[in-house]
């Protein structure tokens, strides 16, 4: 897991215990701390990328009534009525 040319330097905070138990398991593992949580990462990163997106919340009917009057515009109405910069 080598890429000094195209790695990037981060830094966390650890609690004292966390970081205790990481180092032991790095020594149980036989491996360095730094590849112990490089492979969490990896793993945390593809079970992500492997899950199923949720269902979105669908708005049809709205869950909230508008309140007030219904404008009827256009999208180049609108353009005409707000300042852009």
């Amino acid at each position: 897991m080598g890429m000094k040319g195209s790695s990037v330097r981060t830094s966390i905070d650890l609690p004292r215990d966390l970081h205790r138990r990481l180092r032991e398991a790095a020594a149980r593992s036989g491996c360095s701390a730094r590849h112990l949580i490089l492979a969490s990462i990896e793993r945390a990163v593809e079970q992500t990328e492997m899950s199923k997106p949720k269902a979105r919340l669908k708005l049809d009917p709205p869950l909230i009534k508008p309140a007030g009057r219904r404008l009827n515009l256009t999208n180049d109405q609108i353009y005409d009525l707000v300042e852009f910069p």
